[in-house]
């Protein structure tokens, strides 16, 4: 799995700015020529429910004209938005989120990481104008957060543009439900052993200097509604398989079991996820078609 990649499925737009503060100045709002986008869109209906999966990229550039068509008129006809998190505002979850990313016990992670890792990654940091010390009192998996969030922020992309803030920006009094806790899926990154957090960490950094290019190659087939594309992107070299357990598959087959039970409940919902869940042999639908729930393709 090339886990820069799934960075921008497995964590959440609201925590990707909050994990690297030194860049949420630098999002960019430039103009930019409007390119229409036809993401994909699926639906789950029973006797009285409807339930429609969207599939998101959590950081965009700006210029991406996505809300239209079947997505606008699923999200306009839905009661309720269901995102990964609700966006931490309150002081006190924010500095208990802060907390996560330390070490503990306090220790120098720099000094602690392989020659050959510390080396690419204290090349990574100068090429990005960041001290070697940056963060130091951090674990790995900060860092590699960090690191694959950092070059695409500085390119124009933002949290901003993602669908996700477009989304609760248009919501309009719907109600606003999460999957998880911004706490929760911080730790399911901290509860990694540190070799598994470095392991994450050396992929990262072998995989910085193409960045750019292949988070476009992401956004040109999210763009397109190619979903399977997008699978074999995200999900391709998969060189850990805990990461793939503890990052996909055990959170797809939990919203899975979250759909099910909301099924039993009257309404329309409207679910927004990072694409890769929606997506390859471990998807949310392959899990909802193991318990005989069946997905349609809206477009």
């Amino acid at each position: 799995m090339n886990l820069f990649r799934r960075v921008l499925s497995a964590v959440s737009p609201a925590l990707l700015l909050f994990l690297t503060p030194a860049c949420a100045a630098k999002e960019a709002a430039a103009p930019a020529a409007v390119v229409k986008a036809r993401p994909a869109l699926w639906k789950i209906v029973d006797k009285d429910t409807t339930i429609y999966l969207f599939g998101t990229i959590h950081i965009l550039p700006p210029g991406i004209d996505w809300y239209n068509g079947p997505v606008a008129k699923a999200f306009e006809s839905s009661d309720t938005l269901v995102t990964e998190i609700l966006e931490p505002t309150d002081p006190e979850t924010q500095a208990r989120i802060a907390n996560v990313a330390l070490a503990d016990p306090p220790r120098n992670m720099r000094e602690a990481l392989p020659a050959d890792v510390r080396k690419k990654y204290e090349a990574a940091l100068a090429s990005m104008q960041l001290p070697v010390s940056a963060f130091d009192a951090n674990d790995p998996w900060y860092a590699a957060v960090a690191l694959s969030t950092l070059p695409i922020l500085k390119d124009g992309f933002g949290t901003m543009n993602g669908a996700e803030a477009q989304l609760v920006a248009r919501a309009n009094g719907k109600k606003h439900l999460a999957l998880e806790t911004a706490e929760q899926q911080l730790g399911l990154f901290d509860s990694l052993p540190q070799a598994t957090q470095v392991t994450y960490l050396n992929e990262v950094l072998n995989s910085f200097p193409d960045v750019r290019k292949e988070i476009l190659q992401m956004v040109e087939a999210w763009k397109t509604g190619k979903a399977d594309d997008l699978a074999k992107l995200m999900n391709e070299e998969e060189s850990d398989p805990l990461l793939m357990k503890v990052l996909l598959v055990d959170r797809n087959k939990a919203w899975a079991r979250w759909i099910e039970q909301r099924l039993k409940q009257p309404g329309t919902v409207f679910i927004a996820v990072g694409a890769g869940h929606l997506a390859g042999k471990d998807s949310v639908q392959k899990q909802l078609a193991a318990d005989g729930v069946k997905t349609k393709r809206m477009r």
